[in-house]
């Protein structure tokens, strides 16, 4: 018998922010894949593996807020590493974007790259390809992902006020 150990994919942090930028508002499946750009089945399984590590609740509809909060503070920048790459334009993401571009103030831009983007900066590769057409749609989900590229290519400072303003966004909204 040959088991494999279910690992975590970007994937499943952008459908579990996804979720939690609904807030109260009912989803299904459907409506997430339709929403973030992907199919029904990458949701499917993605939501079985954010079950398995325990980062939503059984019934695979309440995503365990504090979990996935400790997760992305401690956890991200290593499971999902990036850094800063060649200077393009693109869509400003990390600190170049808000919340975080209100608060540091930096002359190096961050950015996905993308024709869309108005903006030339180093190029974050973001969690997953589509979360650049996904965020166009939803402005609560953009500042989550912005917030969690702070985490992952930021320097100490970077993160700890990235760390703080995604838990206003994730646990003060209970």
């Amino acid at each position: 018998m040959n088991a494999q150990q279910p690992t975590m994919s970007p994937l499943d942090i952008i459908v579990l922010l996804k979720i939690i930028s609904l807030g109260d508002k009912p989803w299904t499946q459907l409506t997430l894949a339709e929403e973030l750009f992907m199919s029904q089945s990458e949701i499917s399984k993605s939501i079985a593996r954010s079950r398995y590590a325990s980062l939503i609740d059984p019934s695979g509809k309440k995503v365990r807020k504090l979990s996935l909060y400790e997760f992305l503070k401690f956890g991200i920048s290593y499971a999902f590493p990036q850094q800063p790459g060649a200077v393009v334009r693109g869509i400003p993401t990390a600190h170049s974007a808000l919340p975080l571009n209100q608060i540091i103030h930096s002359n190096e831009q961050y950015v996905w790259a993308s024709g869309k983007g108005n903006v030339r900066g180093q190029q974050i590769v973001p969690l997953y390809p589509s979360v650049i057409h996904a965020v166009q749609l939803d402005s609560r989900l953009y500042e989550l992902l912005a917030l969690v590229d702070a985490l992952r290519v930021g320097k100490a400072r970077e993160k700890e006020i990235s760390s703080i303003e995604l838990k206003k966004r994730i646990l003060d909204e209970e």
